[in-house]
């Protein structure tokens, strides 16, 4: 089955400006992107007068993995038993079939990297998966991308009565279980063939072993600049991987960031300043820090704000001052990026997956209608 896209206006996230073009799909991959194609076979869209986007990709979501409605019955986001909880994979807590995906897809949000919350010092892996399908496994694009952790109130809010009531014990905690599982590993090489040498296996250690081998990034929930600065501190410690997440504060440490170098996916900033780390919470932060030279996702951290708001939330920060090009990459290809995905998504090119976005204006804007989306070469309903 071929699809021919024609006469849509590209803003592939790679070229700074738009262009006019034709969008060939076949076998779910987009197979060639150049003016006036000709197929024969293909179907035929028009989309003239139209503007064509890759599908927006969220690099920090829960979307699936909390409950619809308030309480208890299908929130499968955070484990409260246990405050240290690597083994566990977002993955298995994940409900294809809740609402909310289909709201996200038909707005254009077709991949979004869903894992843990954040009342765990160690949450457990990410993965990206696509928002249209009815089996998890089917719809995933990457599993694992990263291994949740988390710094600041929530851990402490979370667990004050039973472990962790202070930043100290967060970070110990944290370096406490990459110690051990540098040692795991380091048992483990030096067992080599021999597996009466081996350690006792410990299924927490072993979710961690990809992080300490430098192949899984900590992905770490860091609202206040010293949070921020413990993540750094912690995994330069260990020789890690690292991501920063929300980076509310980011805005106050730029020349810091900037220096550091990681992935920053900022957000969620539609909401109000709900608890103290978040008291300096502005929508300038992604643009400030995008500015500086780093990359910059946006986040809706769904379903703090709903999945299908995150163009929203990109034409916030432009209201803002940032760059309508560098935000339109935030909820692309930087996304993308972010998760080790940009094989397969977050722009317009021959090679990757077809998920294309058409609109009859900006889509940062309220008044424009997502026209037609496409996940893998198949229009969304």
């Amino acid at each position: 089955m071929k699809t021919l896209i024609k006469s849509a206006e590209l803003h592939d996230s790679i070229r700074r400006e738009p262009y006019q073009a034709d969008i060939l799909i076949e076998n779910g991959k987009i197979a060639r992107i150049a003016p006036d194609i000709a197929d024969a076979d293909a179907e035929i869209i028009d989309a003239a007068g139209l503007r064509a986007y890759a599908g927006f990709v969220d690099a920090h979501s829960h979307l699936g993995l909390a409950g619809y409605g308030i309480g208890y019955e299908g929130t499968d986001y955070n484990e409260m038993n246990d405050i240290v909880t690597p083994h566990l994979r977002g993955i298995d807590g994940f409900k294809p079939m809740q609402p909310s995906l289909a709201e996200a897809a038909r707005a254009g949000v077709t991949t979004v990297c869903v894992g843990p919350g954040s009342a765990n010092v160690l949450g457990g892996t990410f993965f990206a998966v696509k928002t249209v399908g009815r089996c998890v496994d089917d719809m995933v694009v990457k599993d694992p991308i990263a291994m949740k952790c988390a710094f600041g109130e929530n851990p402490k809010r979370c667990y004050r009565d039973k472990c962790d009531s202070s930043r100290m014990t967060t970070a110990a905690k944290l370096r406490e279980m990459l110690f051990k599982a540098r040692e795991y590993e380091r048992k483990i090489a030096a067992a080599g063939e021999d597996e009466s040498k081996l350690p006792p296996f410990d299924m927490k250690l072993e979710a961690l072993r990809p992080v300490i081998r430098g192949e899984l990034p900590l992905k770490a929930h860091a609202h206040a600049t010293e949070d921020i600065f413990t993540a750094i501190r912690i995994a330069k410690e260990f020789n890690v991987k690292l991501t920063l997440e929300h980076v509310t504060e980011g805005h106050l440490i730029v020349e810091e960031l900037a220096r550091a170098g990681y992935p920053c996916a900022v957000g969620p900033s539609l909401t109000d300043a709900s608890k103290w780390e978040l008291r300096n919470k502005s929508w300038t932060t992604p643009g400030l820090l995008a500015r500086a030279g780093l990359q910059v996702s946006i986040i809706t951290d769904a379903d703090v704000i709903p999945q299908l708001y995150l163009p929203l939330c990109a034409g916030l920060a432009v209201k803002s001052g940032m760059d309508p090009f560098d935000a339109l990459r935030a909820i692309t290809l930087n996304p993308a990026k972010h998760a080790g995905i940009e094989d397969r998504v977050g722009s317009l090119e021959a090679g990757k997956d077809a998920d294309v976005v058409l609109t009859d204006g900006c889509p940062f804007e309220v008044s424009t209608t997502v026209k037609a989306v496409f996940v893998n070469g198949k229009p969304v309903e």
